[in-house]
């Protein structure tokens, strides 16, 4: 036959299509054109695909060589349809076994002497594979990602001529293995190094306990950074689904995955020179942003203020809907961002607005207008809003080790919160439906009172008054209450504390 299909897989977000790798020879003059939508990179894939075929001495077919990638309107991007297009143009001149390939997808980069080198995005590659129920085979380089799913037995080569040898079954491929280590016990920074702060540290603890949103606003050297690089040490361990899905979104970033990171909570601290795309994705082809290499982890912008407006408003509906969609004129991109955003700012240029120690040299409108940097929706959408005070410097001395509650002991609080809520509503309260408050937070008639009284004392919006019912549940939570009580609303009152109107 003149006509051979091999099945790859292509890129597209965390999502890897299947390329149907059509090769066909024809009478006519010779040469070798590739079509469906390739960009250069896949273009160029002739020339290598040649050099390496005469280089092991295959015979390359003297005819006209079509290379069809379907579908034509999926662009084709990287190296990695080298490999299934030269054994394409193998099987199509009869040098090895066509039909052993319907059941294997083939992905990998060729160099001129036949090696196969790695390519991104091997992850989704193999998930979409053990789903369509056939084998993959990679490059000896992507092994070690490749055997993180455990539920597929992924193949790996080093070089085109093992695998020919596997495909005429003279040579059997060995399966992807590698040593992930869940560095579950790795040391981690401990919330017991932050002296003083109770108020703080209990903000972070409700933080955990319901993955709500967090601004620590105050002075600078108050702990807010410190408080904010601990959270990570109070949430549980990431589940083996997703870390999966940790993992897929590294493998296709621009650095790739770590096989070290696995199953760590991703915690990312973008600095706030950062810009748009970097922080929401984009680019061509789209690559994930901070917001999505947080997915199921933690976002920390530190310095809020000093972000551009536009990044920070850009933050806004991926913070309600936990996912971004990055759209081009041909094509669309869909990256999961369920991130937990936790900021810190100073309360004005100098950062000394309000303190007791040390004198502020900014004038009102300075201070209105670098608030002001951060708009009313925004903050609206970020549920708990706590002051940093700066401590005295006889605290530090009198500081009794006894008082002090390791990471551990409130991770244990946080672990029973997180039970609760999922064998209530299957998700975390941050996360709850707001048709679904009314059932999963149940108000005692004092509680709803005096959220009433609030709500007509500070004009409070829709959105504010749910994130405190949600704060509230989950304050019950971590004291195991089945109503939430008009103490719990309280408490989570004082955790909404940056009023605008107080620097106008």
């Amino acid at each position: 036959m003149t006509l051979a299909i091999v099945y790859s897989r292509a890129s597209s977000g965390i999502d890897a299509p299947l390329v149907t790798v059509e090769a066909h020879l024809s009478n006519g003059m010779a040469g070798l054109s590739i079509v469906g939508l390739p960009e250069k990179a896949v273009k160029e894939s002739k020339d290598r695909v040649r050099s390496v075929l005469m280089n092991l001495h295959f015979e390359f077919p003297a005819r006209r060589i079509t290379i069809n990638l379907a579908p034509a309107d999926l662009p084709k991007e990287g190296g990695r349809f080298d490999l299934p297009i030269a054994l394409g143009i193998l099987a199509a001149s009869g040098q090895i076994p066509q039909e052993i390939l319907m059941q294997y997808e083939f992905v990998g980069e060729l160099a001129l002497s036949g090696d196969l080198r790695p390519v991104r995005g091997i992850l989704p590659l193999v998930m979409a594979a053990t789903r369509a129920g056939r084998q993959l085979i990679v490059p000896v380089a992507n092994a070690s990602e490749a055997a993180i799913f455990s539920h597929a037995k992924v193949l790996n080569a080093a070089h085109i001529l093992e695998v020919c040898s596997h495909l005429n079954n003279t040579q059997t491929l060995p399966i992807c293995s590698g040593v992930i280590s869940a560095s579950l016990n790795e040391e981690k920074l401990d919330v017991a190094e932050v002296k003083g702060q109770p108020r703080a540290k209990r903000a972070l603890e409700i933080a955990a306990a319901g993955k709500h949103s967090l601004l620590l606003m105050g002075p600078p050297g108050t702990g807010k950074t410190m408080l904010a690089s601990r959270l990570p040490s109070l949430l549980p361990t990431l589940s083996e689904d997703h870390a999966l899905e940790v993992a897929a979104i590294a493998s296709v970033s621009s650095n790739g995955f770590d096989a070290k990171q696995w199953r760590q909570i991703p915690f990312r601290s973008p600095h706030h020179s950062t810009s748009n795309v970097a922080l929401v994705g984009g680019g061509r082809p789209p690559r994930p942003g901070e917001i999505s290499l947080a997915h199921h982890g933690v976002l920390f912008l530190d310095e809020l203020p000093e972000f551009s407006r536009h990044v920070l408003e850009s933050l806004r509906e991926p913070l309600e809907s936990g996912c971004v969609t990055i759209s081009r004129a041909a094509f669309q991109s869909l990256f999961p961002a369920q991130f937990q955003l936790i900021a810190a700012m100073n309360p004005c240029p100098c950062g000394y607005a309000g303190s007791s120690q040390d004198e502020c040299q900014c004038s009102p409108e300075h201070i209105k207008r670098y608030v002001s940097k951060i708009s009313g929706p925004l903050l609206d959408r970020i549920d708990m809003h706590v002051e940093v005070a700066r401590l005295s410097s006889t605290h530090f001395l009198e500081r009794s080790e006894a008082e002090v509650e390791t990471s551990a002991i409130v991770r244990a609080r946080v672990i029973a919160a997180r039970e609760i809520q999922q064998n209530r509503q299957g998700v975390c309260n941050a996360q709850v439906a707001v048709s679904l408050l009314d059932t999963v937070a149940s108000l005692e008639k004092e509680a709803n009172a005096l959220l009433s009284q609030v709500m007509a004392k500070f004009n409070l919006s829709a959105r504010s008054l749910h994130r405190i019912i949600k704060l509230a549940r989950t304050i019950a939570d971590l004291e195991e209450s089945y109503d939430v009580k008009e103490v719990h609303v309280s408490e989570a009152l004082q955790y909404r504390c940056l009023d605008r109107a107080r620097y106008y």
